[in-house]
């Protein structure tokens, strides 16, 4: 019988962490990986300085705020991965229907290749990634998370395979933005999310928080993070084709922002 206390338990971001923490115990090995793989450039993310991802996260981060040490923290995330293939132990991943967590999913497949450990996953979405029933595993109920844990299975050699492929096509690729539908990547550039953006800005100032709240509930494929469409407004700015009310670094909570006649 699959036991799930051993090896590693694997999630996407901090609050996907605290939700399955509870479920596991003090003694599970759970490790956090952080970044967003649904967007930027993937070409160098396991090849480690990694420094055009880095450069591309440096970019998206809002000025005015020193950014994280991303060169250093994606050097050590591709590290840390790319030792997994050399242990014994099996590697779970809790995920949902987030592009980002299914990209990591692909991504283990291919880092592990046909390395004998087992790859398991704790599926805890829909399988649907519409803006209407999509689930990440954030999102889960405590109730939710517990039955999606009681059908943990590991990966059959045939889909690891698949996956591993459809994450090597996602690096080559090399999108801007990759949504998941119908368990298949497809990488784009920046165009249909900045017309989305456009569309939902009015002629006059607006504030700046509840666009990017409507724009992330748009956002059909992919989990759209503020700081993600926040770098995509400052980019359509700089095109003249959207107006900030104050300076770029002002306080985000503050900011206005309005479309600027085409």
């Amino acid at each position: 019988m699959m036991t799930m206390s051993d090896g590693w338990q694997l999630v996407c971001g901090d609050l996907a962490a605290e939700a399955v923490r509870p479920l596991l115990g003090a003694a599970a090995r759970i490790e956090v990986l952080h970044d967003d793989l649904a967007v930027g450039p993937l070409l160098d993310v396991d090849e480690p300085p990694c420094a055009v991802r880095a450069a591309f996260w440096e970019g998206v981060w809002p000025p005015g705020s020193p950014p994280p040490a991303f060169a250093v923290q994606l050097a050590e995330e591709a590290e840390w991965l790319a030792a997994l293939a050399r242990q014994a132990e099996p590697v779970t991943l809790w995920h949902g229907d987030s592009a980002s967590e299914q990209l990591l999913l692909a991504r283990l497949a291919a880092l592990l290749g046909e390395a004998p450990l087992e790859l398991r996953e704790i599926a805890c979405g829909t399988g649907d990634s519409g803006v209407r029933r999509r689930r990440a595993v954030a999102l889960c109920s405590p109730q939710q998370l517990r039955d999606c844990q009681r059908q943990a299975r590991p990966l059959s050699a045939e889909r690891r395979a698949e996956l591993a492929g459809q994450w090597r096509r996602a690096v080559a690729e090399n999108g801007g933005v990759r949504r998941w539908r119908d368990g298949v990547f497809h990488s784009e550039d920046y165009r249909l999310v900045d017309g989305m953006l456009l569309c939902l800005c009015s002629r006059d100032w607006q504030p700046l928080p509840p666009l990017l709240s409507q724009a992330m509930r748009c956002c059909s494929g992919f989990f759209a993070t503020d700081l993600f469409l926040a770098w995509r407004l400052r980019e359509l700015a700089r095109q003249g084709r959207v107006g900030f009310a104050e300076a770029p670094e002002a306080d985000f909570a503050g900011q206005r922002v309005r479309r600027l006649a085409d």
